[in-house]
């Protein structure tokens, strides 16, 4: 199952990078994200995968061995959400960069100003 994940997690990073370098910035955007998710995929492998065994254990338990670690869990839960607020700020910005400048092709976008040219 882990070399399952990691080729999903190696998979995600190439076509994230493959998209970053396109030029524009929507599929820019879901090239972050999906380096994101990649990244999230990769601290879940690590948390050494058990199937069936609960992430809490009873009180009158004598040892725990055998339970679930559920630091990776919540860490994969706080980078979601930190991975979602990046992802709508990057959409906004790119919806106003847009507006403002009426292109979204990165190379495009080189006057500090609209309206005005690079070097006057």
């Amino acid at each position: 199952m882990e070399i399952m994940l990691a080729v999903l997690a190696g998979t995600l990073v190439a076509a994230g990078a493959y998209l970053m370098m396109s030029g524009r910035t929507l599929p820019y955007i879901f090239g972050l994200t999906m380096i994101s998710n990649a990244a999230n995929i990769i601290i879940f492998a690590s948390g050494r995968l058990t199937f069936g065994v609960p992430p809490l254990i009873p009180g009158d338990a004598k040892s725990i061995e055998g339970a679930a670690n559920a630091l990776p869990q919540a860490l994969i839960l706080t980078a979601i959400v930190i991975g979602f607020g990046l992802l709508v700020f990057a959409l906004a910005l790119a919806y106003r960069s847009y507006y403002v400048l009426g292109t979204a092709k990165m190379d495009h976008m080189n006057t500090s100003e609209p309206g005005t040219e690079a070097g006057e």
